[in-house]
């Protein structure tokens, strides 16, 4: 769920955005998989822009909020999570078959119902918005999120569903998929990854059912927001909803780890989820966060049609329990096409304990670059972004070394450090040359940076 975001990150890629007449149909779930190329190193920065955008079979017209670009179109249908044997498919089920197997409704049947195929182009209101997430809001900014236009942009987590679910009469679901953000370059961050997103709502009756002497206990009083609870809400209602969430995952979590799996709970704060708590485990001596996870609020829960109702949330990233699970060292390898790689995940079935083992140590070529910035504003994830565009998946990090301001001119300078590293080859000085040659010249055209190259 969004929670998991940590709500904190303009583009000006209004020249390289997309270029004239760019097309990406959706490609249908379980079908095919084109292989995923990086841009070449004559990548055309400079192209001309088209007045609309074809996606997923409809249009959009661009106006001064469009930052998409092309490298990014290119993953849009992908559904990698819906792809079978994938890790973030192996993932996804195993989740799925638990909330089948442990949550029944009155009838025997699963009580979760289960979204994977929900369109990642989401408006403006359905990411935000509905979420209750202020206009001037940091996270709505255009430096960390992909937007087609004003109106519409790329779904920055799974979260932008929440209220359409609701609205349509659901209790209790999961809803997965793609997510995109513009962010930092390592081997735990990529622009797009995934996240399944989990809701939960009770009636009066479901949540005090099994509560002895229950009868007279509610849902909802007139009282006061504290750090503990919302100002509608019982604390009785809360505290059974706390324990009903934390219960549900910590199953979860100890059915995917395994038994002896130590779990502990942080509480954290966000605007549209109160009280929320991130969820640890201590996996091969390791404590790591795996999921965000709250008491919905109730003034989203009542928009959307519930209010007679109290729920709780939760979301989890697909690719952080993968590298966590399998031993999987870098995000971008969960795009490659490379046999050596995906026959690693298949087997009689998906519970099967898989260990990554690596295709090979390819020595990493390093290149640093150097530029004054620009009088107006500028944003690191602008560059981010830019660097991926141009060198595609064969940027394995980027850091900032060094920021000078000049003592007289008051300039100020950066010098990134790109490491380039290709996981299924060695890749030469030469191509790499290409490569960051590019990522200069782009830089200077559309960042409007003074190279110090």
């Amino acid at each position: 769920m969004a929670m998991l975001w940590k709500f904190m990150r303009v583009a000006k890629y209004s020249k390289t955005a997309l270029s004239p007449k760019v097309k990406v149909r959706g490609i249908p779930t379980h079908s095919r998989h084109s292989s995923s190329k990086s841009v070449p190193s004559d990548f055309a920065a400079s192209a001309p822009c088209s007045n609309t955008v074809e996606l997923l079979g409809k249009s959009y017209p661009q106006d001064d909020y469009s930052n998409v670009t092309e490298k990014i179109l290119s993953k849009v249908g992908k559904n990698l999570h819906n792809r079978k044997h994938h890790p973030l498919w192996l993932i996804k089920e195993q989740v799925k078959e638990h909330f089948y197997k442990h949550y029944l409704g009155r009838r025997g049947t699963p009580l979760f119902s289960v979204y994977d195929g929900l369109s990642p182009v989401v408006t403006v209101q359905q990411n935000f918005d509905s979420l209750l997430i202020p206009q001037n809001h940091a996270s709505r900014r255009k430096e960390d999120n992909y937007y087609l236009n004003r109106d519409h942009m790329l779904r920055a987590h799974t979260s932008a569903h929440q209220w359409d679910l609701i609205h349509s009469g659901l209790d209790a679901f999961l809803a997965v998929g793609d997510v995109y953000r513009r962010d930092t370059i390592d081997n735990t961050h990529y622009p797009v990854f995934h996240q399944m997103e989990g809701v939960r709502l009770f009636s009066c009756h479901e949540l005090f059912s099994s509560i002895k002497d229950g009868e007279g206990l509610q849902l909802f009083e007139q009282g006061h927001r504290t750090a503990h609870k919302q100002e509608c809400h019982t604390m009785e209602a809360v505290r059974l909803v706390e324990f009903n969430l934390k219960q549900v995952l910590t199953k979860l979590m100890t059915h995917i780890f395994g038994d002896g799996l130590q779990v502990r709970w942080v509480d954290c704060y966000f605007p549209f989820t109160h009280p929320s708590f991130e969820m640890e485990i201590n996996f091969q001596g390791e404590w790591m966060e795996v999921l965000g996870c709250g008491v919905m609020e109730q003034q989203l829960v009542n928009s959307a049609g519930a209010q007679d109702k109290i729920g709780w949330a939760f979301g989890l990233g697909l690719e952080r329990l993968a590298m966590i699970l399998y031993d999987i060292p870098d995000i971008r390898l969960f795009w490659s096409e490379d046999e050596r790689f995906l026959r690693q995940f298949i087997g009689p079935h998906i519970w099967q304990k898989i260990k990554f083992q690596p295709l090979s140590r390819y020595p990493p070529l390093i290149n640093d670059i150097s530029f004054w910035l620009p009088s107006e504003t500028y944003s690191h994830n602008d560059f981010y972004d830019l660097v991926r565009t141009v060198g595609g998946d064969l940027i394995e990090k980027v850091v900032l070394l060094d920021e000078f301001a000049h003592p007289k001119t008051k300039k100020v300078s950066h010098c990134y450090r790109i490491i380039y590293r290709h996981p299924e080859r060695t890749l030469t000085q030469d191509e790499v040359h290409r490569i960051h040659r590019a990522i200069e010249e782009s830089a200077v055209r559309e960042l409007g940076v003074e190279g110090r190259f």
